[in-house]
């Protein structure tokens, strides 16, 4: 971002980037890529978008933004309903393009869209109301909160989940009014072109709603640039620290969702028939490539080894393979290089004490494929024990008491979710006020809601997606104060 011009703007000086000449030449071609997990195969490429394009395409979303943030909020919230509509009419078809590009299973992908067409149909009942002033009662003849946008958002998105992410981030955040700019992963290009397609189809106004791959160099640029007002980064930590210095530039108001190395507790009053199926669900599906999956299983030491036995039971009857058939529990990791670090991590946990009772290896010669695996013997000395597993292995330690219970649950830098499994509901509740985390799910696998705020704590990021709070994370939350 060197020779950036400096401009004064209202009295203070804001940073504009200057795009297009200036470029440097890209050393890379052709970064956006779907290679096929599968098999390891290439399938298509996509170039780097040039700097003339993202500063038209900026532009674009500026002159739209004058449009739309005049547009009454009942009317913005009106494509909601035909872009619920397209993502069940083509759910099939977008539920294999994520199986090419990420290796989610089809059944998976499938409840992903619908998941998406739900939120839809969530925020276009509701968005509008949660955007109406609130009367406040205080020595003004009259005063009221208003929700005004802030202008164009940039959201920079992963490939684990990858429609549900844009559109948890996407949609309440045009329903506030602003417009906004997806840099999604460079691993599902085909992806972020599609959903691209559907808003536009959906009849959203050109501009509100655009994709760009930007090298990583103008993307720290754009995220450097005054005109973008607002950033949601899903991701992983590291990357959430360094793109929150850069915006920090701007003071652009952000919204971070990191990693996250979850608890599941299991108290010695469960009932191992319901926890153990939650618990596979809970560390098993997408592969285990998912920040709020279980990663830490925290067992009472009076029912430890039963658990366990019943666990290791269950894992070793997961289907593992092709992730298009509809029978597949377990497809490949996204990436080539994931399985290179979960391996690295199974093997150095082994060296350093833990044991494996299933798994702990490469699957086949071809394609991305890690055999699910369960970790015992995984004490809090072992650095595993506090990093983010993002693969399908799973921690077992047991607990003497709920008060180590809740030491060990806490002896992460994170904090997303967590969750507790016990008969009792009212002792459930009195240990979730005491866990670190952005949720507590009693009785139930960590999940996002559109109804519910989600985010997380500590290093897991700040700031939350969805409900009426989340919409409300993009905007001016302004306090206007009415004299006699």
């Amino acid at each position: 971002m060197e020779g950036n011009p400096e401009r004064v703007l209202d009295g203070q000086t804001r940073r504009v980037v200057e795009f297009g000449a200036r470029e440097r030449p890209m050393v890379q071609e052709s970064p956006y890529q779907t290679i096929d997990p599968t098999t390891g195969g290439r399938v298509a490429e996509f170039p780097f978008h040039s700097a003339d394009k993202i500063a038209a395409t900026m532009r674009r979303a500026s002159r739209a933004f004058q449009t739309w943030r005049e547009t009454p909020p009942r009317e913005r919230v009106a494509p909601l309903s035909r872009l619920a509509q397209l993502l069940i009419e083509q759910q099939s078809a977008l539920a294999a393009l994520m199986t090419l590009e990420m290796g989610k299973p089809v059944r998976e992908a499938t409840a992903e869209i619908e998941k998406c067409a739900w939120l839809c149909r969530y925020y276009a009942e509701h968005a509008a109301d949660f955007l109406q002033p609130v009367r406040v009662t205080s020595d003004a003849t009259r005063s009221m909160i208003c929700y005004e946008p802030l202008g164009i958002v940039l959201g920079i998105m992963p490939w684990n989940f990858p429609f549900w992410q844009v559109f948890r981030w996407a949609v309440p955040t045009l329903c506030a009014g602003n417009t906004v700019l997806l840099k999604h992963a460079s691993n599902v290009p085909q992806c972020a072109r599609m959903i691209d397609a559907l808003f536009l189809k959906a009849n959203y106004p050109p501009g509100t709603f655009q994709s760009l791959f930007p090298s990583r160099a103008l993307l720290e640029r754009m995220i450097a640039d005054c005109t973008i007002r607002g950033l949601s980064l899903t991701g992983s930590t590291a990357v959430g620290k360094h793109v929150a210095m850069a915006a920090a530039q701007t003071l652009k108001k952000c919204v971070f969702e990191l990693g996250g190395s979850d608890p599941f507790l299991v108290l010695d009053d469960a009932d191992l028939a319901q926890v153990v199926p939650m618990a596979v669900r809970a560390r098993m599906q997408n592969a285990g490539q998912s920040c709020i999956a279980a990663k830490r299983f925290l067992v009472a030491e009076t029912r430890y080894q039963a658990f366990l036995d019943a666990y290791v039971a269950a894992v070793v009857t997961l289907r593992v393979g092709d992730p298009r058939l509809p029978d597949t529990d377990i497809g490949p990791l996204a990436r080539g290089d994931l399985v290179v670090h979960l391996d690295a991590q199974v093997r150095g946990a082994t060296r350093a004490g833990a044991t494996v009772l299933t798994g702990g290896h490469r699957m086949g010669t071809s394609g991305f494929f890690y055999a699910p695996t369960v970790l015992s013997d995984v004490t809090e000395t072992l650095p595993i024990f506090s990093e983010e597993v993002f693969g399908p292995v799973a921690l077992v330690t047991p607990m003497t008491s709920m008060a180590e219970g809740i030491r060990l649950a806490n002896l992460t830098p994170y904090g997303l979710g967590a969750s507790i499994w016990t008969r009792d509901v009212t002792r459930g509740e009195v240990i979730a006020r005491s866990l670190e985390a952005g949720a507590v799910f009693i009785n139930e696998i960590v999940k996002s809601d559109p109804r519910l705020p989600f985010g997380g704590v500590k290093e897991s990021g700040y700031g939350r997606e969805l409900s009426d709070i989340g919409l409300h994370e993009f905007t001016n939350i302004k306090t206007v104060w009415i004299g006699a």
